[in-house]
């Protein structure tokens, strides 16, 4: 059996019931990934300044982000769990449900992107600490620290590069 370009190799995550392959996001499910985002942002950094309301979440990611980045869903019994946007050299958003995190969703996303790229970057805030460790497991290393001038929500991030065949070692 063979996958179409929409749908990513099949995967299995512990304790993932139902956790069937990636797919290509389509414009009906911006509500679900703008919902998935506002979860999992708020509920890993909830100090974070509230910026945007539901509705102007899901115009960003139905206007700008499905229109710049190749997004995938990836869903446990046909529920929409976490998703990727990403676009050449770059991961743009990588969320997955507070409550489905640790089960591998992240990690079979994280992995189209870098099937797709020699070399990807992404930011991520530094008071992040459980996104700042997954992309360090996954061969990211810090590129570049900030204060909190370039970003909207004027908190201190981190630029990361991860390199395809670049060796990385953990602490």
């Amino acid at each position: 059996m063979s996958n179409s370009p929409d749908q990513a190799p099949q995967h299995s995550a512990p304790g993932a019931i139902g956790f069937g392959a990636p797919r290509r996001a389509t414009i009906d499910d911006m509500a679900a990934i703008a919902r998935i985002h506002r979860l999992a942002f708020f509920g890993v950094m909830p100090h974070m300044p509230v910026l945007h309301t539901p509705k102007e979440d899901l115009a960003f990611y139905s206007t700008v982000v499905f229109h710049m980045a190749e997004i995938w869903l990836i869903e446990q019994s046909g529920i929409a769990t976490g998703f990727i946007a990403f676009r050449p050299g770059w991961v743009d958003h990588l969320y997955v449900h507070p409550g489905r995190q640790g089960r591998g969703f992240g990690s079979a996303l994280l992995a189209l992107a870098q099937a797709s790229a020699d070399s990807l970057r992404l930011w991520a805030f530094q008071c992040n600490i459980g996104a700042r460790r997954f992309y360090e497991k996954h061969g990211f290393q810090i590129e570049q620290e900030t204060d909190e001038a370039n970003n909207e929500e004027h908190q201190p991030d981190m630029l990361y590069l991860w390199m395809r065949g670049v060796a990385t070692h953990t602490v």
